[in-house]
């Protein structure tokens, strides 16, 4: 099984609740004695997971950054969904699906699957090439939901738009220029949200394979919202027309 490395409180402590028998092992810093620390060991000595003591350097070096607030844990890949056909055969009730076009920000990753989770997205797709990926960073940006949304990426995203129109699944596309606004579309039926990357949006084929093009209303001076708050507002939306439908 392959082996990666976790870090931050709230990503550690939500994948020994979600699965304790994947973490290999926990590295903690040696000097934090804190109640959060204790918490965290005390949750740890319960699963029977071995507790390894390092300094500070080293968590650094395991992980590639000093925002691990002490604790790096070495655990195996979790059994989500690999590919968008295990995930559609599985899938009870209308797909909800959040399609990410180009974000290369591995906090605005993290953001959009905490925010997928929140609303109960079944999954968050990326294309391989132009997009981040799911690493460490943003897994920690997530605080858990790494661990429950499937993260599924695809070589040829406008084939894989097409491939769920095939499904029936409705691609809707976000755009700042489109005709029609967030609150007229419909959310009920099985549905693909697509969202641009951060600077540039959607590319030219994938806007081209959208059923229907919607813009989230801004009132105020700015033009804009950062994709993992946008994401988290059409989700939501989505969540709350099917709640309405029953």
């Amino acid at each position: 099984m392959k082996s990666k490395m976790i870090f931050g409180f709230h990503a550690v402590t939500s994948r020994m609740r979600h699965d304790a028998s994947s973490i290999e092992e926990i590295y903690v810093d040696a000097t934090r004695h804190d109640r959060r620390m204790q918490e965290l060991l005390r949750a740890a000595e319960d699963a029977k997971v071995r507790i390894i003591h390092a300094d500070d350097q080293r968590l650094d070096g395991m992980v590639g950054t000093r925002r691990h607030q002490g604790v790096v844990a070495k655990a195996g890949e979790l059994s989500l969904a690999r590919n968008l056909d295990e995930l559609l055969d599985v899938i009870e009730g209308p797909p909800l699906l959040l399609i990410l076009d180009g974000v290369t920000d591995p906090h605005n990753l993290g953001a959009c699957l905490r925010v997928a989770d929140g609303a109960g997205a079944h999954a968050v797709i990326a294309p391989k090439d132009r997009a981040v990926g799911l690493n460490a960073t943003a897994a920690k940006v997530a605080s858990g939901a790494a661990d429950t949304v499937p993260y599924i990426t695809v070589t040829n995203l406008a084939r894989t738009l097409r491939e769920l129109k095939e499904r029936e699944i409705w691609v809707i596309g976000t755009t700042d220029d489109a005709d029609k606004g967030l609150y007229e579309a419909d959310f009920v039926a099985p549905t693909a949200l697509v969202m641009g990357s951060e600077g540039e949006g959607m590319r030219r084929l994938t806007r081209e394979n959208c059923d229907v093009l919607v813009s989230i209303p801004m009132h105020g001076a700015v033009e804009s919202l950062n994709v993992s708050v946008a994401s988290g507002v059409c989700l939501y939306e989505a969540r709350r027309q099917r709640l309405v439908a029953g």
